[in-house]
């Protein structure tokens, strides 16, 4: 097929229908022509002249997206050509270091792939794609602008050698990204670690739009470090609380340094929150190395500086209205149960003040539901691992558990029932409506309100009791204020979830015959509600009330009444319940 594409007019015409045309006929047709340019003998020389003469940031793009497609093509461009591209795009970046954003990083995409795919190449006896790092050195001597450029050709560089390119071999994959992360990830950290001490000597300007950048590219650098994928496991995302980084043994003595940690921590108390909160990404990293890099001892002593930084955060928490400081937060408090023991945990100095903290700023979180309602998940987490670990804590160091455990389920409790005037009053979204959510949250719930059964129950059939009586009494008001009786049902919808939950925390914590007998309290309520609601009908009736007694239902006949109950002891196979 014939080119058509032959002046820096028609390039340029051609930019202009690609990313900026309105009409799809017209792009539709650009993309076809961009796909013939690719494969066109002339297509390095049009590049070039885009590059070179481009009027716009647009044609700039365009030359450095065909030649990211041309360095990917199965069959690869000469070694020498490819060489050429290289050192032609490192040289252009060089004596243009103020192209727009999206240009340089199109541009650093481009020297990525091409390093990546020819990293195991020989000429002349070299490697001669592995002098990256070199080349880099060269842009971190620069201006700031220069500086910035090298940290992106770095980050872009790890990023892409940990990105899986379906179209090839995943064993060819493996293979570079091992070779990569074992003869280069390592000094590309320590690089990354000793900028950042650099930036944190020198005063911070926060107005400083560069120097901003600068923090922003080298966290970006640090982050895609830790997040590399050194197994070839390619985790999950969304098993993202069960995530541990298998950090490479030869990486211990970076790790077991505590000024590593005390960077981090001391980078998000200096940072404006936008910048913080990678730091903070990257401690989620920290908290979630795997536990057989350290010794017994080298581990407690990086658990306690870990939670040495949780106790400054948390007693200086005015970063935390940010809320992707508090998501990412969250995020480290969920990471360090997910891998450390309670008993371990325990042990750690300051631990009574440091688990007294983490409640109250749970507590806090919960009260003010409407922020950040999707870091929750990561404070419930937490709480449930730490109450389901109780019965193997063998030190005799108090968990203290007993205390705060029963605070954040009446705490939850509190700020759900809070909500429902507030939702109905102005009209927010309910939280009730996002069922997967809430039956989520409440199996979380469920294992925290088992400690202390005794207390929290006597909480919740308290204000069951309440609640069905303020019902009862708008049932028979002469008035009938609807909206009040709409804001009653959605209380006790919410209090049938709960003791729906209560009910099938049996089934995940050692229960008694005396926690039976609680939730036989708990359930008449249930039955003697249905009881009420059925009374109304067919005149009136509420949804989310039904669904929430059907639910409630699903987990009684699951603990008491189907396949799974257990008869192992006294009373087990007799109901205690009087219905």
């Amino acid at each position: 097929m014939a080119l058509r594409v032959q002046s820096l007019a028609d390039l340029e015409v051609l930019c202009k229908h690609l990313y900026e045309g309105t009409d799809l006929a017209q792009r539709l047709q650009a993309e076809k022509v961009v796909l013939e340019l690719i494969d066109s003998p002339e297509c390095l020389h049009q590049c070039q002249l885009l590059l070179e003469q481009g009027t716009t940031s647009y044609a700039q793009l365009l030359a450095a997206t065909c030649l990211s497609k041309l360095v990917s093509r199965a069959s690869p461009l000469p070694i020498e050509q490819r060489i050429d591209i290289r050192n032609y795009i490192l040289n252009y970046v060089a004596s243009q270091p103020k192209l727009a954003p999206f240009v340089i990083q199109a541009l650093i995409q481009v020297i990525a792939k091409i390093t990546k795919l020819g990293w195991f190449e020989v000429l002349k006896d070299q490697l001669i794609f592995r002098n990256i790092i070199t080349d880099v050195k060269k842009f971190l001597q620069g201006t700031v602008d220069h500086y910035i450029i090298g940290v992106m050709i770095l980050s872009e560089l790890t990023q892409e050698m940990n990105l899986v390119d379906h179209s090839r071999s995943s064993a060819k994959h493996r293979k570079i990204a091992t070779s990569f992360c074992d003869t280069s990830l390592k000094d590309i950290l320590m690089l990354a670690c000793s900028l950042l001490k650099e930036l944190l000597a020198k005063p911070l300007i926060l107005h400083d739009q560069r120097q901003q950048s600068v923090a922003v590219q080298l966290l970006k650098l640090v982050l895609n470090c830790l997040s590399f994928d050194f197994i070839g496991n390619s985790a999950d995302e969304s098993a993202d609380d069960l995530c541990t980084v298998q950090i490479p043994t030869t990486w211990r003595a970076i790790f077991l340094e505590p000024e590593t940690l005390d960077l981090f921590f001391d980078l998000y108390h200096s940072l404006p929150p936008v910048l913080s909160q990678l730091a903070l990404s990257c401690l989620v990293q920290f908290a979630s190395t795997r536990r057989s890099l350290f010794s017994n001892p080298e581990r407690a002593k990086y658990l306690g500086n870990l939670t040495k930084g949780v106790k400054q955060i948390l007693k200086n928490p005015q970063g935390l209205s940010d809320p992707g400081n508090y998501h990412e937060f969250c995020r480290f408090l969920a990471r360090l149960k997910t891998n450390y023991e309670l008993g371990e945990l325990v042990m750690v100095k300051d631990y009574p003040e440091v688990i007294q903290l983490i409640a109250n700023f749970t507590i806090t979180s919960l009260q003010h539901w409407e922020f950040a309602p999707n870091s929750v998940h990561y404070l419930l987490t937490l709480w449930q691992r730490l109450v389901a670990s109780v019965p193997f804590v063998k030190t005799a160091e108090p968990h203290l558990l007993d205390t705060y455990a029963p605070e954040i389920t009446k705490a939850y409790i509190t700020s759900r029932l809070e909500c429902v005037p507030v939702v109905i009053r102005d009209g927010l979204e309910d939280p009730l409506d996002d069922t997967a959510t809430v039956f989520h949250q409440l199996e979380q719930l469920c294992t925290v309100s088992r400690c202390e059964y005794e207390k929290t129950c006597t909480f919740l059939v308290q204000l069951f009791d309440q609640n069905a009586q303020n019902y009862q009494k708008l049932l028979h008001s002469s008035s009938r204020n609807p909206i009040e009786i709409t804001v009653q049902e959605g209380r006790l919808a919410w209090l049938v979830y709960f003791v729906g939950a209560f009910v099938e925390g049996r089934l995940t914590y050692t229960s008694t015959d005396e926690h039976d007998a609680m939730d036989g309290e708990l359930s008449c309520r249930v039955f003697q509600l249905m009881s009420l609601m059925d009374a109304q009908l067919p005149q009136s009736s509420n949804e989310k009330v039904e669904l929430a007694i059907l639910w409630f239902m699903d987990q009684f006949h699951k603990t008491y009444v189907g396949d799974q109950l257990q008869h192992g002891s006294k009373g087990r196979g007799k109901s205690k319940m009087h219905l």
